[in-house]
């Protein structure tokens, strides 16, 4: 039998770090950090690479230590008030070529204890992205539905975010596809167990879900004027 990409050790380091979320705690086990978190996840992101380019070649899987597909555990402390500098999960987004260029969708992968999920499309685009991707719904109504509402789809997955409590400007409360126009963020979500996480066929479980995430994506980029 083929070996896990990650083992049950990384559950209990993120586990001990959200019990002891402190610089001198984090610095003490930074070693199993290494060991048991950050390596197996950029050996998973390098296994990524050449399926995610046979579902798009214009997203990147980046095993790169730094400035790659892995988030850093360390918190931005300039918009996180909570005092505790580290997340108690892991991060992987797979990610648009241009996405230094433009707010492009991406696809997210979460580790966390109890917490598992992967997820597409669009969090917390600015308000000329938000915008065109209104305008794109409005105007292409049918591919929209099937997208995100198809029944296959939406057995796995559910649109998640925040949305406004009134619709946004130009578009009437009876509008047909109001419920997607109040959107704030246009994102697919399926969660799943840890022990997904520890099964050594982890990586063509993820692909599995990125491929049936990926028409939502090409909806995204096509309103945002992106290859898919």
């Amino acid at each position: 039998m083929s070996k896990a990409w990650l083992d049950p050790s990384v559950f209990r380091f993120l586990r001990e770090l959200a019990r002891n979320n402190n610089r001198e705690w984090f610095l003490a086990h930074k070693e199993r950090y290494e060991q048991s978190a950050r390596e197996p996840a950029l050996r998973l992101v390098g296994a990524l690479s050449g399926p995610l380019l046979d579902v798009s070649p214009h997203f990147v899987a980046n095993p790169a230590k730094v400035g790659g597909s892995l988030f850093r555990i360390q918190r931005d402390t300039r918009f996180h008030r909570g005092g505790e500098p580290y997340k108690p999960w892991l991060g992987i987004r797979l990610y648009h070529e241009r996405r230094r260029d433009v707010h492009a969708p991406s696809f997210y992968i979460h580790i966390q204890p109890g917490a598992c999920f992967i997820a597409a499309g669009l969090w917390r685009p600015e308000p000329p992205v938000l915008k065109q991707v209104r305008e794109f719904i409005a105007d292409n109504p049918e591919a929209w539905r099937k997208a995100a509402h198809g029944p296959a789809f939406r057995r796995d997955f559910h649109l998640g975010g925040e949305s406004l409590t009134r619709p946004p400007r130009g578009y009437p409360a009876d509008h047909p596809l109001i419920d997607d126009l109040k959107r704030k963020d246009f994102i697919a979500v399926h969660e799943f167990a840890d022990s997904e996480v520890l099964a050594p066929a982890f990586d063509r479980f993820l692909m599995s879900r990125v491929k049936r995430l990926a028409p939502l994506v090409d909806y995204l980029c096509a309103a945002l004027d992106l290859d898919f």
